[in-house]
């Protein structure tokens, strides 16, 4: 039997029950989520996610006036001065002890604060260390919770840049990698030194679902911290915390920020322990954001919701379209009933968003045709910005996903943005119609 059905029949008790219950509860009042540290947003304990993100982070009253502006501004600052010496000595006993106290300005200043506050309630954390992209967050966690000698499980359906990491940094460092997908028996993986276990759900590229739970049941028994890369869900439509995660690291470059001009990344946790080596290896690292963009992105989150909600129609559209077409093999997209995923993500998600891969018929002479006929989408490989984009994936990179099978058919990632889906239509069939002529 495989890992993944033994770790259903397992793991599916009362407790993962009781996880899930919590995270649709947590989705709808925020209960749980972590405090806000400004007086002003504790009344916003018992309300539904939407309305937080409308009120997190935004510009304290003025003591004097009582006045203040809608939008926290852009608090730009490398020098940070104290009063006296009293007062730096204190803001160093914070800093030493965990808390977030400022000495100086890399660790930004409030609008980096607002940000890591707005991360901790879409997550559901307690703690959130910012990033200067969603790959080196996770850097971080991977330098925070191994060291040379260990030994971690990574799902292979993981963001392929993980595999730079690895071949580039963590070889080097004595850090020992092992790839898994989720057929495989992870009981027969795991090694005395195995400290991690770090996954991505929905997966990169093919949007495999895992089974959180059962992952963080393996996770614990075994004594390993289980981090996840959750920019897919981007603790909106998706909170791995709440399903026994330790660690989320999310891309804010995607889905948060929202519209195709920053670089961001964050990492979340509601562990004491996690969070104290988090700390020390983003200060360690230099890691620094700029104000601007921590500004851009809690602009940018205000309409994730309507954003995100608007992209999950889209792309079902989009599905249905391609499901009636001779060429189309497969659509890979958890919230698509076909999906092999469809059921995981009914029990664990809260929504899904524009992201999906189609496999088609078609040479790759063809697919090329196909990609290079579209009007409406460009060509890159970022996403969850407002436009939409078309990436042919290269056989290399699917040959690193035990889920995408053998073949020579064509895959091909697309991003549904925010136009008409009408227009959309007209120019993904328009393009298969010349790609074969």
């Amino acid at each position: 039997m495989s890992w993944s059905a033994r770790a259903r029949a397992r793991y599916s008790l009362p407790t993962i029950s009781r996880r899930l219950a919590a995270a649709h509860a947590a989705r709808q009042g925020v209960r749980g989520a972590g405090t806000f540290t400004r007086e002003h947003f504790l009344t916003m304990h018992n309300k539904h996610i939407d309305t937080v993100l409308q009120h997190a982070g935004t510009a304290p009253f003025d003591p004097e006036n009582g006045a203040a502006p809608v939008p926290l501004p852009s608090m730009r600052a490398s020098t940070v001065r104290f009063r006296d010496l009293a007062s730096l000595e204190a803001a160093q006993r914070r800093k030493a002890a965990g808390e977030r106290a400022i000495t100086y300005g890399r660790m930004g200043m409030d609008t980096h604060a607002a940000l890591e506050d707005v991360f901790k309630q879409l997550e559901g954390g307690t703690h959130c260390y910012l990033a200067p992209s969603g790959l080196s967050a996770m850097t971080m966690v991977m330098l925070a919770l191994c060291s040379a000698g260990d030994h971690a499980l990574i799902s292979d359906c993981v963001y392929g840049p993980m595999r730079e990491l690895d071949d580039a940094v963590l070889k080097r460092m004595n850090i020992e990698i092992s790839y898994f997908s989720a057929d495989d028996d992870l009981e027969a993986l795991v090694r005395p030194d195995t400290r991690l276990l770090y996954v991505e759900s929905p997966g990169s590229l093919l949007f495999e679902m895992l089974d959180m739970g059962a992952m963080a049941a393996f996770a614990q028994s075994h004594g390993l911290a289980l981090a996840t890369d959750n920019t897919w869900g981007s603790g909106y439509i998706y909170r791995p915390l709440s399903l026994g995660a330790q660690v989320s690291v999310i891309a804010g470059t995607k889905y948060v920020g929202g519209h195709s001009d920053l670089m961001l990344g964050a990492v979340v946790t509601n562990d004491a322990a996690i969070a104290r080596k988090l700390n020390r290896t983003q200060y360690a690292m230099g890691y620094a954001i700029s104000a601007d963009d921590a500004w851009l992105a809690l602009r940018g989150v205000r309409t994730m919701p309507i954003r995100m909600a608007q992209h999950a129609r889209h792309a079902l559209e989009v599905c249905k379209f391609l499901q009636s077409r001779p060429e189309t093999v497969r659509i890979f997209h958890p919230a698509w009933p076909a999906d092999p995923g469809h059921a995981l993500w009914q029990r664990d998600c809260l929504g899904s968003n524009g992201m999906l891969s189609v496999e088609l018929r078609l040479s790759p002479e063809q697919a090329r045709r196909f990609v290079d006929g579209l009007t409406l989408f460009g060509i890159g490989f970022s996403w969850g910005g407002y436009e939409s984009l078309v990436q042919l994936v290269s056989p290399k990179d699917l040959a690193k996903h035990r889920y995408w099978g053998e073949g020579d058919n064509a895959l091909v990632r697309l991003h549904i943005g925010l136009e008409s889906p009408d227009d959309l239509i007209e120019d993904l069939g328009r393009a298969l119609d010349e790609a074969q002529r």
